[in-house]
């Protein structure tokens, strides 16, 4: 099922490997829709805002993981382009140890220190229990998410973006049943929906992994590429940490504007956790079309093609854009009936704030789609530092402007803080590609090259 994404026509092949991908981020929305909506109409605003207050943390805590994976997935690639399997072999061991380590490392930090978390992101009194009930739960499927996400990776690196979306898709449907039966049948309250959650993530994350184990022997390690290599070490440390900091970096802004939206009260909070699932389900689909374009970008530039991936960028811009836009006017105008989904009529205040958010966030869809092709054109390029910049430029902006505009125009400024930092992202990236192309894509010369 692996796929060789340095042949074919450009953007047929680009949609293909992204379209399972897609799919299988729609499938993880779905575990955190399910935990919406049935926690927002079955226990209340206050439950609802509790888990919303806690999806933004787990979000933080799981790309460090998955920032991990991502740049290790990036590496992978590039050994798979240019058919290096032995050194394939040896960064997969090497990484494998190295992040489950990590792994183990902040699962014991974050059950230490949840009340100094909490205490972090100005928890509100009323909610504090609810919340702390979730987490204490949720927290146990954090070494179920770096199974998942390593194998996911590494299958995505070589092509098959399949077999991932199989693995989501059972444990997204036993996510949904699971948290009716524990939330309405058992009346576990927020503490059912988050064992949903947990036992969902460990029936994707063993599966792949025994799946990756069994039936795919070109990925076996064997005892000879079970060695520190230095070199490795250093290529899958530059990589992944690079990698993790930006999604780290990323996923800390929306940390910090999440415990300046919990400052507003549970009514802001519950809006914003119902906005937010819509926001990132509406775009997400360019989210994922930024992975599959990085996979192809990395298997390209260790094939050593660089007018195929020019051609590429070029393809993946306006698909991403002509989406972005399409999706953006869907957005503005359903906005109130898609908050309907998680709110119930009668929460006028939650609706009002809600619809804000959505109308102001989905006019710049367009911004975050180009963003995500950024990032994983510098992951796949070996500048993963690039990306990092972006992100602190993203993210520094949407920080910033939120705490000062919030100051002197209440919540309707922390809306607005987000797109302004994603265009200003752009184009700084943008201009870095404009001014380093021939760098970035320049190969030292092998048989058979592409000239």
């Amino acid at each position: 099922m692996n796929q060789d994404l340095t042949k074919g026509p450009i953007l047929k092949t680009m949609l293909l490997f992204s379209l399972p991908m897609i799919a299988g981020n729609m499938l993880q929305q779905f575990y955190n829709i399910a935990d919406t909506l049935i926690v927002g109409k079955f226990l209340g605003s206050h439950a609802l805002a509790a888990v919303g207050s806690a999806y933004t943390l787990m979000i933080f805590l799981t790309s460090i993981l998955l920032g991990l994976c991502m740049g290790c997935g990036a590496l992978f690639s590039i050994q798979f382009g240019g058919q290096q399997m032995e050194q394939l072999k040896n960064s997969l061991f090497v990484s494998f140890v190295l992040i489950a380590i990590i792994t183990l490392v902040i699962n014991g930090a974050v059950f230490l220190f949840i009340d100094p978390i909490m205490v972090f992101l100005r928890v509100p009194e009323e909610i504090y229990g609810l919340m702390r009930e979730y987490l204490w739960i949720i927290f146990f499927g954090i070494s179920a998410t770096f199974l998942y996400n390593f194998f996911a990776c590494l299958l995505r690196a070589v092509g098959n973006s399949l077999i991932p979306l199989v693995f989501l898709g059972v444990s997204a449907l036993l996510n949904i049943g699971l948290d009716l039966y524990f939330v309405i049948s058992l009346k576990l309250g927020v503490g059912g929906a988050a064992m949903a959650t947990v036992i969902s993530q460990f029936v994707s994350g063993i599966g792949i992994c025994l799946y990756t184990l069994l039936c795919c022997p070109q990925f076996r390690v064997q005892q000879r590429h079970m060695v520190w290599n230095s070199s490795t070490l250093l290529e899958i440390t530059q990589f992944s940490t690079l990698t993790c900091i930006q999604q780290s970096v990323m996923n800390f802004g929306i940390l910090m504007v999440q415990g300046l939206v919990n400052s507003f009260g549970p009514v802001v909070m519950a809006a914003f956790a119902a906005a937010v699932k819509i926001d990132s389900f509406a775009y997400m689909p360019v989210q994922d079309f930024g992975n599959a374009f990085s996979t192809f970008i990395a298997q390209n530039y260790g094939a050593g093609r660089p007018q195929r991936i020019r051609q590429g960028i070029s393809s993946a811009i306006k698909v991403s854009v002509l989406f972005c836009v399409v999706i953006s006017l869907l957005v503005f105008l359903l906005a109130r009936p898609l908050l309907l989904i998680f709110v119930q009529p009668h929460e006028t205040e939650i609706l009002t704030e809600g619809v804000l958010y959505l109308r102001v966030e989905g006019s710049f869809y367009w911004g975050i789609g180009c963003l995500f092709l950024l990032y994983g054109l510098y992951r796949a390029v070996k500048k993963p530092g690039m990306s990092v910049v972006l992100t602190v430029i993203s993210l520094g902006t949407r920080v910033l402007l939120a705490y000062v505009l919030s100051a002197y125009i209440g919540v309707v400024g922390i809306w607005m803080a987000i797109p302004i930092g994603w265009v200003l992202a752009d184009l700084a990236g943008l201009l870095y590609y404009r001014l380093k192309c021939q760098e970035l894509l320049r190969f030292p010369k092998t048989p058979g090259q592409e000239l």
